[in-house]
């Protein structure tokens, strides 16, 4: 038997025993499964002498998600170093690879076939490494503007023009953790360090934005003990639900209990922190209604008003999706923190451009600091992703935040 029909007889099993699962699944192997499948038997030959590699990443593609089906479940790391990583590594460079499976299977010569697969190593490197900065930001209370006001627009807003001199003597300190998406290509060890890191930094808060898992994890135990070094800030961890914390609720509720961690969910806290009062509203993860959702939500918990001669508590929302900021009443947030975009994920941002595809096809906020009208937005690059590793020019995110505040 050939490779070409090996591959091929492996990709109807899969998505035979997918169908026997549940038809949707079944769909989503078979289209899932068809990019390493045929674009690997297309590219094949002109990929020689690697065939046997394209045989073995078909195979072990087919292993990935075959697993899945007996048991969702976080591997071992020889299971995710040998099977998964290589396996959805190909997928990734087959999806994007298919222009050239294309125009080989119409007789023509698929030049620089090679490319990518390059591309896709290069994705492959951004999913596995996270750039640790500093940000600060300024809210400086200037309006931007009437047109917002009009149409709901949102602007971005550079983070290298926060120079008004309007700030307080003392920053709010945040490490902002979202979109682990514990998995593949997030062991329980890595968002573990990310965690210890976060605590080593003494921020005034560490608040988490949602998705801490993929199917893989839906496990209390593997999310309770990545999130294990965060015990040690009792009273400085607050959460938000993101849309992959609904496929778990009670696994996530479980492992912020153990470690004490607020999960606000629709609700309010008040903290007391060296930099002031803050409250923090954290907003569960809505598709439908958002306007109406949000309005409410701010309604249930006004704004603290200013203390006699004193300012008015710094007020964060928590709000996994940056596409329902527009939707947030104005002037009801000083700063909302956003995730979910994996900061668009593919972009120019490694070489210093705001541009991503995200921002190309949508107005929705990809990355970084945005605004409408006084109410401002900062959108992390997330620590993870989710899927195939096409991450690529988009460096995952892990930053500590500074939040100055000028006059408001």
């Amino acid at each position: 038997m050939t490779p070409s029909w090996i591959a091929l007889g492996a990709y109807a099993v899969v998505v035979a025993a997918a169908f026997v699962r549940s038809r949707p699944y079944g769909i989503f192997a078979a289209i899932v499964l068809m990019f390493p499948t045929l674009v690997g038997n297309a590219l094949r030959d002109d990929l020689a002498p690697f065939g046997p590699v394209v045989t073995y990443a078909q195979l072990v593609t087919c292993i990935h998600f075959g697993a899945l089906l007996v048991r969702p479940a976080l591997r071992p790391r020889w299971f995710r170093a040998l099977v998964s990583i290589p396996g959805l590594w190909f997928c990734a460079a087959c999806l994007l690879g298919f222009p050239w499976a294309i125009w080989a299977a119409a007789g023509g010569d698929p030049i620089a076939s090679w490319l990518p697969f390059a591309i896709a190593t290069l994705g492959l490197y951004e999913s596995l490494v996270t750039r640790r900065e500093r940000v600060d930001l300024v809210l400086d209370g200037l309006d931007y503007g009437e047109l917002a006001r009009q149409t709901g627009s949102v602007t971005r807003r550079s983070l290298d023009s926060n120079t008004s001199p309007l700030r307080s003597d003392r920053a709010l300190r945040i490490v902002q953790i979202t979109d682990p998406h514990l998995g593949p290509f997030m062991s329980v060890a890595r968002l573990r360090e990310i965690c210890r890191r976060a605590v080593e930094q003494d921020p005034d808060l560490i608040l988490i934005t949602g998705d801490l898992m993929t199917m893989e994890s839906h496990d209390v135990a593997v999310v309770t003990e990545a999130l294990a070094p965060l015990a040690k800030l009792p009273g400085r961890v607050f959460a938000c639900h993101g849309n992959h914390d609904h496929e778990a609720r009670a696994v996530v509720a479980n492992a912020y209990a153990t470690h004490g961690i607020t999960l606000l969910i629709d609700a309010l806290a008040s903290v007391t922190t060296p930099a002031g009062v803050v409250q923090i509203v954290g907003a569960d993860f809505v598709w439908r209604n958002r306007g109406e959702h949000l309005a409410a939500l701010a309604g249930r918990f006004p704004r603290e008003p200013a203390a006699s001669g004193g300012t008015a508590p710094l007020r964060l929302w928590l709000l996994h999706d940056p596409g329902a900021f527009r939707h947030l009443p104005e002037g009801d947030a000083d700063l909302v923190l956003s995730g979910h975009t994996h900061g668009g994920q593919v972009g120019l941002v490694s070489l210093g451009l705001n541009g991503t595809f995200l921002s190309a096809v949508s107005s929705i906020p990809d990355h970084g600091l945005w605004a409408r009208g006084t109410d401002r937005l900062y959108v992390h690059r997330a620590n993870g992703h989710y899927g195939f590793p096409i991450r690529l020019g988009v460096p995952a995110e892990e930053s500590v935040v500074y939040v100055w505040r000028g006059s408001r």
